[in-house]
Parts: structure tokens; sequence; C-alpha cells
């Protein structure tokens, strides 16, 4: 699971795991929730979240700079 996490080569199964405990953290739903929403919102739902991290990590750099 820790290599998958890392970027490496994993199962369909850990990948699956992984994408539903996610989403269920990103948006405090429950994992019943995700594995019941069509894999298109899944997925859609997902690079919603994945933006909304680049955002927020660019708010972070700029705050930074900002204090040095």
């Amino acid at each position: 699971m820790g290599r998958a996490l890392r970027g490496f080569e994993t199962t369909p199964q850990i990948s699956s795991q992984l994408i539903v405990y996610s989403l269920a953290q990103a948006f405090s739903i429950s994992p019943l929730e995700v594995y019941e929403m069509p894999a298109s919102l899944v997925m859609d739902m997902l690079r919603i979240h994945k933006e909304v991290k680049i955002l927020e990590a660019e708010e972070y750099e700029k705050a930074q700079k900002q204090i040095k």
C-alpha cells in the first residue's frame, strides 16, 4: 500500500481502495457512498479535489514567501 501511495505500480484492487479512501476523506462521506457512485462521478470529484489541493499549495507557497 505504501508503495502505491508513492507512485509505484500497484494492483487494481489497491488502486480502487486508495481512490475510495481519498474521496471519502476529501469530501467527508462514507466509503460506501463512494462505492455507490458512478465511476465517472468519482473521477470528476477526484479531479476537483486535486485542483483544490494544487490551489491550496500555491497559496501556502505565496504566504511562505511573504513571511521571509
